[in-house]
């Protein structure tokens, strides 16, 4: 009888701490070999450490009887972008098979981020075997962002997620009747645990400090790198109005190394005292080492795991400028930007937060009709009973309208965007708005 061996894709150090919670929590079936595939998915992968030379990797390594690495597999190509021709993917599988030891073995497995590569390259080269898929962050709340293959989506048994929302089930891969299963929070703070113990060198914040967490956002051409350092300096101006004069940045561990300059500015003519960060470990490690007093984003996944696993208050900013800035409308981050703006208190106190229930679905028909045509009837409901200035912000008037929602441009004025005199008064208006700010 073939040995059994199961294959855990992972990209983020997150990630591995989400499988390990998951194998703790007896989650996967006994298997003869378990070997952790790792993608470093940065735009220079080379300059960029990969999750397996990470502090804190070192406890979650003994889980595994092997760590691979898909970069080195499929080099000179990125991750990213490689994915094998539908004609080679038997033969891919040979060679996959032979440098990775798997003789006849019967493969199973585990991955992140379905709809896109490295992912969907990996479920291919394996044809026939069967997938999990598990959630690193709050993307799996939302509508797949493409329709997948039939041949892929049809295999996978189910999503694991953390519970970030509670009450709120995934979205992801529902069109394929896809159950999500719970990993328990438990073991994923016991996970998070052992990492913490064997980070070494961590700061002491003062009491009563607050935490900003970078994201670059322009390295996904969302926002400019301007416009993100003063993302951060309003993070930091909210942190400081409610009191907190003691502030740690952790960047991104992508973001370069003279993003904080704009940050250190503000700070000295606020006179507040600025830590900034540069151990690349888990911002989870800092919640359960530094306790803060706020955490501060934009929309983190780390906000929800703040709020919901270690009890510390958070805030968000900037939501909506990103909420306008995302394209195309099926962006897969527009979910967990609304997630963050609806549920999460404002850092600058704006607004205030509103529920989710039924808004996700409603979000889910109207990023992807096609796939989700049964959720067309929430959609309605929601749009005709609960639309307001304040859910506004998360749609668009002109794609309610070519879907015939409730909320779109009223019947009687469909007409005007087709009018050659409706849109050159618009452009003259536009001209003369710009020439005023000139």
């Amino acid at each position: 009888m073939p040995r059994t061996t199961q294959i855990f894709v992972a990209s983020t150090l997150y990630g591995v701490a989400t499988i390990a919670a998951a194998m703790d929590s007896d989650a996967f079936a006994p298997a003869d070999r378990r070997l952790l595939l790792v993608c470093n998915n940065a735009n220079a992968p080379e300059t960029a450490a990969s999750l397996d030379e990470m502090p804190g990797f070192a406890p979650l390594r003994g889980r595994f009887d092997g760590v691979l690495s898909w970069n080195d597999t499929i080099s000179p190509f990125h991750p990213s972008t490689w994915a094998p021709r539908p004609d080679d993917t038997l033969l891919f599988e040979r060679y996959l098979r032979l440098l990775w030891d798997l003789a006849d073995d019967q493969v199973e497995i585990v991955l992140e981020s379905l709809q896109v590569n490295p992912a969907q390259a990996i479920a291919s080269c394996f044809f026939g075997a069967p997938v999990d898929v598990y959630a690193d962050g709050l993307m799996s709340y939302g509508p797949s962002r493409n329709k997948i293959d039939p041949l892929i989506g049809t295999r996978v048994r189910r999503v694991l997620h953390l519970d970030l929302v509670p009450g709120q089930l995934p979205l992801l891969l529902t069109e394929f009747e896809v159950p999500a299963e719970t990993v328990p929070t438990a073991a994923f703070l016991k996970v998070l645990g052992e990492i913490t113990d064997t980070v070494e060198e961590l700061p002491s914040l003062p009491d009563n400090s607050a935490l900003l967490l970078g994201q670059y956002l322009a390295a996904l051409d969302i926002l400019t790198v301007e416009e993100e350092e003063q993302l951060h300096v309003r993070m930091l101006r909210g942190a400081v109005a409610r009191g907190h004069t003691s502030v740690a940045f952790k960047p991104h561990p992508s973001s370069p190394a003279g993003y904080s300059k704009a940050l250190e500015a503000e700070a000295e003519r606020l006179g507040a005292d600025l830590l900034v960060l540069d151990t690349p470990v888990l911002a989870e490690v800092l919640f359960a080492t530094a306790r803060p007093a706020l955490v501060a984003g934009c929309f983190s996944t780390a906000l929800f795991t703040a709020r919901e696993f270690y009890d510390i208050p958070v805030a968000r900013v900037g939501t909506e400028l990103l909420l306008d800035r995302l394209v195309p409308f099926q962006n897969s981050n527009r979910v967990p930007v609304i997630l963050a703006d609806a549920l999460l208190p404002d850092l600058e106190d704006k607004d205030e937060p509103v529920p989710v229930d039924d808004l996700i679905e409603t979000m889910g028909f109207v990023m992807q009709s096609q796939i989700y045509p049964q959720l067309r009837s929430t959609a309605e409901r929601y749009l005709s009973t609960r639309l307001t200035p304040r859910t506004q912000r998360f749609f668009r008037r002109r794609r309610l309208t070519a879907l015939g929602l409730p909320g779109g441009i009223p019947a009687r004025l469909a007409f005007l965007p087709r009018n050659a005199t409706a849109r050159r008064v618009v452009r003259r208006a536009r001209a003369l708005r710009k020439s005023v700010k000139r």
